[in-house]
C-alpha cells in the first residue's frame, strides 16, 4: 500500500531569509523527500519572489494572507493585531487539518502562543516546550525547554523529560534515550528547590532512563541524549553554545589563513575541518519542534538557508508519520495518574 505524502505547511514569510531562501527549500523538500507544500503569505508577494529566483511552485497551495509577524512584535499578536499574518493562518490550517505539520523560521514567541492557543496542547501537557536538536561528539542531543518557559514547576520539568525521551525514540532512532537534568553539579542535592525537586520527580519517572544531573561543560561530551532545563536556563545553554561554536570556527579560520605555511596545513587537512564544521553546525538539524502541541509544530532557525529548511522539513515529515502524538499522550495521561495515586 502506497502512502500519501505528508502535506507540510510552510510559513513563507517567517525568518530573516523569507521569501527566497523559504521558497528554494520548499522546493528541494518537494523533490527529494516526496512531500507536498502548502505555503501561507502574500501569494503575489511569493508568486513574484518564486520568478525572481526561478523557483517553480506551481505545485504548491498558497493560502493568501495580507500579514507578517515580525521579530520585533509581542508573541500576543499572533492571537490580536497580527491575526491574519502567515504564521497565525498556517497554524490555523493545521489545527483545521488542511495539513500534516507546519514549520516556521519566524517569531519564536509567536510560534509558543500560537502552538499553545490555536493548536492546542496534547490533554495534560502542562506546558508546551521548545526543543532544539544541539551538536555534540557523537551525534547531537535534545534540550528541553530551550526557551518557551522561562519559569518552570519541577512537574514540568518531569513532563520535558518524558515528552523528549519519548521524541528521541520515535523520530530520531534513539533505542534508550538517557535524560539528563541541567545543574550546577551533579549530586542529587545540588542546584535550588526546582532542580531538587526535579531531580526526585524525574529519578521515580518509570519510562525514562535518567542519568542523573549534568553539568553544563559535560552536555557536549555525550552527558546526555534529553537535557532538561527550564526555559531560561535553556535559552542562555543555546545561545552561549551557538555563540562558542561560532567563535571557535572564526578562530579555525583566522589561523588557517594566517600565512603561506598554515595555508598549506590546511590544504591537508581540509575535509577534516569541514566535517567539524558540520557536525557543530546547528543548522544541520534544522530547527525545533515544539513537543506537547497536540499536531506537528515545528521551529526552524531563524537565519535559514534554504538547505537548513529542507532539514527541517524532514524532520516535520518524520514526526507526522510517527505516533509521537498519541505516545506523548499516552505517556503524559499515566505520569499523571501516577501522581493522584
Amino acid at each position: 500500500m502506497k502512502m500519501e505524502k505528508k502535506r507540510i505547511i510552510v510559513d513563507a514569510f517567517g525568518g530573516d531569509n523569507a521569501p527566497s531562501e523559504i521558497l528554494k527549500g520548499c522546493r528541494m523538500a518537494a523533490d527529494e523527500l516526496g512531500v507536498q507544500i502548502l505555503l501561507t503569505g502574500s501569494a503575489e508577494k511569493i508568486r513574484a519572489a518564486a520568478a525572481q529566483n526561478q523557483v517553480d511552485i506551481s505545485d504548491f497551495e498558497i493560502i493568501d494572507c495580507p500579514d507578517v509577524i515580525t521579530m520585533e512584535d509581542e508573541a500576543t499578536d499572533i492571537m490580536r493585531a497580527k491575526k491574519e499574518s502567515s504564521m497565525a493562518v498556517g497554524l490555523r490550517a493545521l489545527a483545521e487539518g488542511r495539513g500534516d505539520a507546519f514549520a516556521s523560521a519566524g517569531n519564536s514567541g509567536a510560534i509558543v502562543v500560537g502552538a499553545t492557543l490555536i493548536v492546542k496542547r496534547i490533554k495534560g501537557v502542562k506546558r508546551v516546550a521548545f526543543a532544539p536538536l544541539m551538536p555534540k561528539t557523537g551525534g547531537f542531543f535534545m534540550l528541553c525547554d530551550g526557551g518557551a518557559n522561562n519559569e518552570c514547576r519541577p512537574e514540568m520539568l518531569a513532563q520535558f523529560g518524558l515528552m523528549g525521551s519519548v521524541y528521541m525514540q520515535k523520530v530520531m532512532g534513539i533505542a534508550r534515550p538517557r535524560v539528563g537534568l541541567a545543574n550546577v553539579g551533579t549530586e542529587p542535592h545540588k542546584g535550588g528547590e526546582l532542580q531538587q525537586a526535579a531531580h526526585g520527580l524525574l529519578s521515580a519517572e518509570r519510562r525514562i532512563h535518567f542519568v542523573g544531573n549534568v553539568e553544563a561543560r559535560e552536555i557536549p561530551y555525550d552527558a546526555a541524549d534529553v537535557v532538561v532545563c527550564d526555559g531560561f536556563t535553556g535559552n542562555m545553554l543555546l545561545k552561549m553554545y551557538e555563540g562558542v561554536a561560532l567563535a571557535l570556527i572564526d578562530q579555525f579560520k583566522l589561523v588557517f589563513t594566517k600565512n603561506l605555511k598554515n595555508k598549506l596545513a590546511a590544504a591537508v587537512v581540509y575535509k577534516d575541518m569541514k566535517a567539524f564544521k558540520k557536525q557543530f553546525d546547528y543548522n544541520e538539524y534544522g530547527g525545533a519542534p515544539i513537543l506537547g502541541c497536540s499536531k506537528p509544530v515545528f521551529k526552524v532557525h531563524g537565519s535559514a538557508k534554504a538547505t537548513t529548511l529542507k532539514s527541517a522539513i524532514a524532520l516535520c515529515a518524520k514526526y507526522a508519520e510517527s505516533n509521537i502524538i498519541g505516545e506523548i499522550a499516552a505517556a503524559v495521561s499515566t505520569q499523571a495518574a501516577e501522581e493522584q495515586v
